[in-house]
């Protein structure tokens, strides 16, 4: 049986962890932990789990933002699949449900940004859940 939890306790992400590290593979687990707490206090950072059977099978972190372009929205910072669970329906139902959740709370839209080399994620975005390419991201480390 699936279930979708938002994650707050220490231990609950701690939990999560091993599946966002296969996303944010230069992330150590103290590193995870205070970026997130500094997220949650800052940016009202929040993170779902999808549990199947008791296991974390994918997690999705998201804040809400407003810009003059997408007006109030959500964006989705951190989303990730385990690599031995994907192609089971899991990514579809969790963002479904983070959809859901934003269209009650009156969001706009929602947005993210995805790796160039990510082609299996481009596909399940465009082909899955009917998101249009709207941009590229820019980025410059100081």
């Amino acid at each position: 049986m699936n279930d979708i939890r938002e994650l707050k306790t220490e231990a609950e992400l701690t939990e999560a962890f091993p599946i966002m590290q296969q996303l944010r593979t230069h992330l150590g687990l103290r590193t995870y932990l205070e970026l997130i707490k500094e997220a949650q206090e800052k940016h009202d950072y929040r993170i779902h789990a999808l549990y199947d059977e008791q296991e974390i099978v994918a997690v999705i972190g998201y804040m809400p933002m407003t810009t003059l372009y997408y007006g109030r929205f959500l964006w989705i910072c951190d989303f990730v699949t385990d690599s031995n669970k994907r192609s089971k329906g899991y990514g579809r139902k969790l963002l479904s449900f983070i959809e859901n959740q934003a269209a009650k709370d009156g969001y706009e839209s929602l947005a993210l940004s995805s790796g160039l080399q990510r082609e299996d994620a481009h596909r399940f975005y465009e082909e899955k859940m009917n998101y249009d390419k709207k941009s590229y991201v820019f980025k410059l480390d100081l």
